[in-house]
């Protein structure tokens, strides 16, 4: 028995609060999966697969994966909906070492790294209406860090200091912050509002495009009886990849070509799984938990995979770096990989960029709401079993929230929008987030056999097909990033095994103390 479940709250003790219902806890699936990905990584996906078709397929396995994996979860969530989520998942289905590793990432870069990003973006967008806030506006520039290469890795090569960008970032962050810890309803409150506001935003990205199609994208692009948009996609066609960066070119399958894009199109859908790190807040967790994972994934996925064709209908996929024209750049060029933005301006010639803008401003706050709610109940749980500062596994006597979690995640996050590193960061643990993935689901099969009597109020669909699936597509795309991706890879592997002495440190410290 671990320590936070032995330790049961008084009469008298701070407890969470069940808050959220149905409507919130989809509103954290949804507004954690949608920031600005879906917007623009389109743009590079079909820079490497040339194809609509193959576009379309990779967002098809994409929403698979997705699926799959959420409708697994729900089998845990509902089996144990304690904050801490997928942490503590990992820790009942493998061991502790292996919650901690996650819990560890976690906090390092995945949700931290993820909210600077997030919040970077938001400040990049408010410059569309307010040229003042830009990444090039410096108030304090500490400083350039070259870049080098070591192995896989290219380090450094970013300005460190306080820019307007990142000042709007840090702004944001600090006010979701803040009104996060007056209470577990006004942070859903909170993320009610701009999930509804940007999943209709999404919706009229695929009205407008609907409306506005453009009969020489469509011809190029669905053209000569699908001609076109199967072309470059048979089995037999071979795909050029590069290894590394600066490495040799590659020609590879369609099998693995769609994996390697998957970088894109997987992590613009992750964070799905938020949700489970605040199961101690939602009302009849066994069945809000399962339902609203997989009515949020449903929901963004089916429109992802809208966006994508509506991306098809308005704009041609082909392209040149050099075209001056939207149609001459088409979906792989499009200005700065805004994709949607392009569309947007076909639509509204003058204002389409700030329509976008304002789209996406809506997106990004949003999102980061939903992940500053939900990591803070993580670190909170590690705390409560001995593998965290002990303040941060405290509840607020007011408002029942992990106010000292939070202001600590607040902390490290806006450390990071200095440093100008999470982006790096972030790219390191796509391929970590992936491998815990994997295990989590692993941990599934596990605890069937370990803990075949305990209670199951929901049983994940298709076991154990569609979670042995599931892993057998992960391990593939791992395989494959790490042949022709180690830069995303080694670096992320190298991140999680760095929190090993970390984890015994911690636990010889929690030891100590029972002693004393």
């Amino acid at each position: 028995m671990t320590k936070s479940e032995a330790t049961k709250p008084g009469p008298s003790t701070p407890h969470f609060v069940q808050g959220m219902g149905l409507f919130s806890a989809t509103a954290i699936v949804m507004g954690s999966m949608i920031g600005s990905g879906i917007f623009i990584v389109p743009a590079d996906m079909s820079r490497v697969l040339g194809s609509p078709a193959l576009l379309i397929a990779a967002w098809l396995v994409t929403a698979a994966m997705t699926l799959i994996g959420a409708l697994s979860y729900g089998e845990l969530a509902a089996m144990m909906p304690k904050a801490g989520g997928q942490y503590v998942y990992l820790r009942e289905g493998l061991g502790p070492i292996w919650g901690f590793l996650y819990g560890w990432t976690l906090f390092l870069v995945i949700q931290t790294g993820t909210i600077a990003a997030v919040g970077v973006a938001f400040g990049k967008f408010l410059g569309v209406f307010f040229p003042s806030v830009s990444a090039a506006h410096w108030l304090w520039h500490i400083g350039h860090v070259p870049p080098w290469r070591v192995g896989p890795m290219v380090l450094g090569n970013m300005d460190i200091g306080l820019n307007t960008a990142n000042l709007s970032a840090i702004a944001v962050i600090t006010l979701l912050t803040f009104t996060n810890t007056r209470g577990v309803k006004l942070g859903a409150a909170v993320q009610n509002v701009f999930t509804s506001a940007k999943v209709l935003a999404l919706l009229g990205v695929i009205v407008v495009g609907a409306l506005v199609k453009n009969a020489s994208a469509i011809a190029a692009n669905f053209g000569a009886g699908w001609h076109a948009f199967f072309a470059n996609s048979g089995w037999h066609t071979q795909h050029a990849v590069q290894v590394g960066v600066g490495g040799p070119i590659e020609y590879v399958g369609i099998l693995t070509v769609i994996a390697v894009v998957q970088v894109g199109s997987l992590f613009s859908s992750d964070a799905w799984n938020n949700v489970t790190f605040t199961a101690g807040e939602i009302r009849d967790p066994k069945r809000n938990l399962p339902l609203s994972l997989a009515l949020g994934t449903g929901v963004v996925l089916l429109l992802y995979i809208l966006c994508n064709f509506v991306f098809l209908s308005v704009l041609p996929m082909a392209g040149s770096a050099s075209a001056t024209t939207l149609a001459g750049r088409g979906i792989q060029f499009a200005a700065e990989d805004r994709v949607a933005t392009a569309v947007m301006q076909s639509a509204f010639a003058g204002i389409g960029a700030k329509l976008m803008a304002a789209a996406i401003l809506i997106s990004t706050f949003g999102c980061v709401n939903g992940m500053l709610l939900a990591g803070a109940r993580v670190y909170y749980a590690m705390s409560n079993d001995g593998l965290f500062f002990k303040s941060i596994g405290k509840l607020d006597e007011k408002t029942s929230t992990p106010v000292n979690s939070l202001w600590t995640q607040w902390a490290w996050t806006c450390l990071l929008c200095l440093s100008g590193s999470y982006g790096q960061l972030l790219d390191y643990v796509i391929f970590a987030v992936l491998v815990f993935y994997v295990l989590t689901i692993v941990g599934l099969f596990r605890l069937r056999r370990t803990r075949p009597e305990a209670p199951r109020p929901y049983r994940a669909f298709g076991y154990p097909v569609l979670p042995a699936l599931y892993i057998v597509m992960a391990v593939w795309i791992c395989v494959v990033l790490l042949r022709y991706k180690p830069q995303y890879t080694w670096p992320g592997l190298l991140l999680v095994l760095l929190g090993v002495p970390v984890y015994w440190i911690w636990t010889r410290r929690t030891v100590k103390e029972a002693k004393e």
